[in-house]
């Protein structure tokens, strides 16, 4: 992931795609609403997904215009109204050591914040892009909804099974990084092949990081993800992480835990060998992404997307405490 945040080529066009958000997040006629998502969009995070899409384009032998700029900043947007969602549906007090909109403001206001960030996104995909660009876009939110919305179908759900989590975090996670693959591809003329190919690559890596994600809520310190340690097992959510480790915790799961019974799953999930399988599992994911990858002539752009599945991995299982295999 370092290499692909510190390409030149990349920096140049976050710093575009930075400036850009903040217009769009920013212009909405009522300043207490273009105050609460200017908040959400400065208060940090990579910038992957847009970053991904500037990659994508520079892959494809086209260097980034207004239209890959607005679109990648779009991407983010969309990223930025979704957590807001997130965090009212979780009724999360704190994101990233701060407080969220809902805890700030209250539920209305943030969830209509949300919506004017998505909102907002669209309309800027179909005036300032393209029809194809904002078809995909908009396809990509009702994924986002639909895959929230099979998440709160299997809460507290024990027999929860693998596929079911496998389609939840394609829906509400790994269509947005095909998404960023996508519209790149589809702002440089690229052919259906290469497009499908960079769209299965964004999915898949999409994939990989929505997996470790949750499996760092399992295994790395609340100072470190800015929000309490084992957040899943207490909203209910049973993560790929968990059931693949085959751990049984039959005695805490259906219901809602204590903070004790909390730290009591954790230990015993950290003991088992739910680290290993995950990342196991998680570099199938990765090959498959890599054998989606069109011919790429660019060989800075050919590096990075080649290197990006199994750094990120490499870099997971390093905070969790595991020798990378």
């Amino acid at each position: 992931m370092d290499q692909l945040l510190s390409s030149p080529a990349i920096v140049q066009g976050l710093r575009k795609v930075e400036a850009r958000i903040r217009r769009l997040s920013g212009s909405s006629a009522l300043p207490a609403i273009s105050a609460g998502a200017g908040r959400i969009v400065a208060a940090g995070g990579k910038r992957l997904r847009p970053a991904l899409t500037l990659a994508t384009s520079l892959a494809l032998g086209k260097t980034p215009d207004r239209r890959v700029i607005t679109a990648a900043a779009c991407v983010e947007l969309i990223h930025a109204g979704s957590l807001v969602h997130d965090d009212l549906m979780d009724r999360a007090t704190e994101r990233r050591g701060a407080r969220t909109l809902n805890a700030e403001l209250g539920d209305g206001k943030a969830l209509v914040i949300g919506d004017f960030m998505l909102a907002r996104a669209g309309l800027a995909a179909i005036t300032a892009v393209s029809r194809p660009v904002a078809e995909v876009l908009a396809a990509t939110v009702v994924e986002l909804a639909e895959g929230q919305y099979l998440e709160t179908t299997d809460l507290f759900d024990p027999a929860r099974t693998r596929e079911s989590a496998i389609r939840s975090i394609t829906g509400k996670t790994a269509a947005l990084f095909r998404a960023g693959c996508l519209v790149a591809a589809v702002c440089a003329h690229a052919s259906p092949e290469d497009r499908a190919r960079m769209a299965a690559y964004g999915e898949r890596f999409g994939l990989v990081f929505q997996i470790l994600d949750d499996l760092l809520d399992l295994t790395a310190p609340a100072e470190r993800l800015g929000k309490p340690a084992g957040n899943d097992l207490r909203q209910g959510v049973y993560s790929l992480p968990l059931l693949l480790s085959g751990t049984d915790l039959g005695d805490l799961l259906g219901r809602p835990m204590s903070d004790e019974e909390v730290e009591e799953a954790l230990r015993r999930l950290r003991a088992s060998r739910m680290v290993d399988d995950t990342i196991e599992y998680c570099r199938g994911l990765a090959s498959d992404a890599l054998a989606a990858l069109p011919v790429i002539h660019d060989q800075e752009m050919a590096g990075i997307l080649y290197g990006l599945p199994t750094a990120y991995i490499d870099h997971v299982a390093r905070i969790s405490l595991i020798t990378p295999r």
